[in-house]
């Protein structure tokens, strides 16, 4: 589709190629530690990689076995990848015989207290992040925030904003007007993000410990062993019932048609009491069981494909934060680990996502309805459980469509995007890119869903067999491979530099913890009365 946002780009990259050669990145890779025998890692972070608290590139998710790794923002993608493969090669040398676990879905775990939480240190914020880890595992359980993904981060370069503005004729507030566009870019995303859990999905398979104890579900045996689970034409667990989802927050509606209608529904849910929580009164251990006992505790317990984002001060709120400046950048969230690549992602994936999102920004975005909204849930969670069933239908405004004639469409009109960003770069490798999705829709390529099942059946592995070989493939491979040694002083200085950080935080400390959250959730309350 030749939209006139398209047309517009392609005009201005014409002129000012550095537009689209400008476009920023940045990658958040999680990877759980676990032992060599594949179990879920009890040791603490290891204080030789600094602070979990203040490092800029090594920190910790949900538990202290679950480790982050984030890139720079970078309008490389040579450099974010180098950058990520540094941080791998760092880690690996203070890990010891621990290994990084190479898929999304956990290894072998021990139901909730074998998995330990994120601990930050004694400062407020430490406290915050850690309550609120306490919160999650009390809400939903502490197994499904042993899943692993990739976020990936997207945004235009500050010079586009202006010039298409000018070009659109827009005389408001560029902070609007950049708003706006995202806002946009994630309608859409919603309407079509499917496709990529269709064509990058890795997770079909998850290993019995993981459900054990959780009562009925919806998965099949995958060997007479019973030591996997799966579901045979499944995509993407991580993205369903298993994963990051959650049945309270099922009557939570963000609306992405204006930045104010996103803002109200999420404050409102911070500052709504729910039944269900109040459970979670109190302390345990000597330690606060959640922040709060509203909906969410804060606004990343809204679990979503996709968030705008914009990074905030200390102590300021992200939706205070997007309130006072708008949309700096999208942040995408359906993302698997993939056990087929050392890093979890590769060079050819992220140009197909840049592809794919700048077909999002580019293309008409009407405002969405709760009867679209549902329909692309729909979708979603076909994909995820039935992705690669023969015929499978999905649907659309005007009816049901093949879902591989609609991804064959979608890609041929992504073909656009790929083709101006191949022009400015001066090479084909979006082209190529693409055209391997376009091999895995028609079959002449295996998708990443269903090659784990091919391999896990045809080595007779059961799922955690299945990773681990990858895990140790890739531990032998960061291993080999070393690091540079300006990267590993950088990262050194880093680790030490960060833990001088979080004792200086700690000692700044003048407010009681309990002053601190209440001057924090104030903010929410502002919010709420618009002022």
């Amino acid at each position: 589709m030749n939209s006139h946002w398209h047309q517009q780009l392609a005009e201005l990259s014409e002129s000012q190629p550095e537009l689209l050669r400008g476009i920023c990145r940045g990658i958040e890779k999680e990877s759980l530690r676990v032992a060599g025998d594949g179990v879920l890692a009890q040791t603490p972070h290891p204080d030789v990689l600094g602070s979990a608290l203040t490092h800029g590139s090594i920190t910790t998710d949900y538990s202290e076995s679950l480790m982050e790794f984030i890139t720079p923002v970078s309008s490389s993608i040579d450099d974010t990848l180098r950058t990520l493969e540094d941080v791998h090669s760092f880690v690996y040398k203070h890990i010891g015989s621990e290994r990084l676990w190479s898929a999304s879905m956990p290894c072998i775990v021990a139901g909730d207290a074998g998995i330990p939480v994120a601990r930050y240190g004694s400062s407020n914020v430490g406290r915050m992040k850690t309550v609120y880890r306490y919160g999650l595992g009390n809400r939903y359980g502490r197994l499904m925030q042993a899943i692993a993904g990739v976020h990936y981060n997207f945004s235009m370069p500050d010079s586009y904003w202006p010039e298409a503005q000018k070009a659109d004729d827009d005389e408001g507030p560029l902070q609007d007007y950049i708003t706006s566009r995202y806002l946009g870019l994630i309608r859409n995303f919603h309407r079509w993000s499917w496709l990529l859990i269709y064509l990058f999905g890795a997770s079909p398979a998850v290993c019995a410990s993981f459900m054990r104890g959780r009562g009925e579900h919806h998965l099949e045996p995958f060997d007479g062993e019973g030591n996997s689970l799966h579901l045979p034409h499944a995509t993407a667990l991580r993205m369903g019932d298993l994963g990051y989802n959650s049945s309270a927050q099922k009557s939570l509606r963000a609306c992405y048609n204006s930045l104010d209608n996103y803002i109200a529904t999420l404050t409102q849910a911070i500052l709504t009491p729910h039944p269900d929580y109040a459970a979670f009164k109190g302390k345990q251990d000597d330690e606060y069981m959640q922040l709060n006992d509203s909906l969410l505790q804060i606004e990343n317990e809204f679990y979503s494909t996709i968030r705008p984002k914009r990074p905030g001060s200390s102590g300021e709120t992200p939706l205070s934060a997007l309130h006072e400046r708008g949309i700096e950048y999208v942040e995408v969230r359906c993302i698997d680990v993939s056990p087929f690549h050392p890093l979890g992602i590769d060079g050819a994936q992220i140009r197909l996502l840049d592809s794919f999102l700048l077909f999002c920004l580019t293309q008409p975005s009407p405002p969405c309805d709760e009867a679209q909204q549902d329909r692309q849930a729909s979708n979603l969670t076909a994909v995820v459980n039935r992705g690669r069933e023969p015929g499978l239908m999905l649907d659309t405004e005007s009816g049901p469509r093949l879902l591989t004639d609609w991804a064959e469409g979608l890609l041929s009109e992504i073909a656009a995007s790929a083709e101006l960003l191949d022009t400015v770069h001066g090479n084909s490798d979006y082209a190529a890119a693409l055209a391997e999705q376009h091999s895995k829709v028609r079959g002449d390529v295996e998708l990443p869903s269903a090659r784990v099942l091919r391999e896990m059946r045809e080595t007779g592995m059961p799922y955690y067999r299945f990773a681990m070989g990858y895990s140790n493939r890739w531990a032998e491979h960061f291993k080999d491979g070393g690091i540079d040694a300006a990267a590993e002083q950088s990262l050194i200085e880093e680790s030490t530099e960060s833990l001088s950080r979080q004792t200086d935080i700690e000692a700044a400390d003048d407010v009681s913890f309990e002053d601190y959250l209440a001057a924090y959730f104030d903010q929410y309350k502002v919010l709420n009365h618009g002022d």
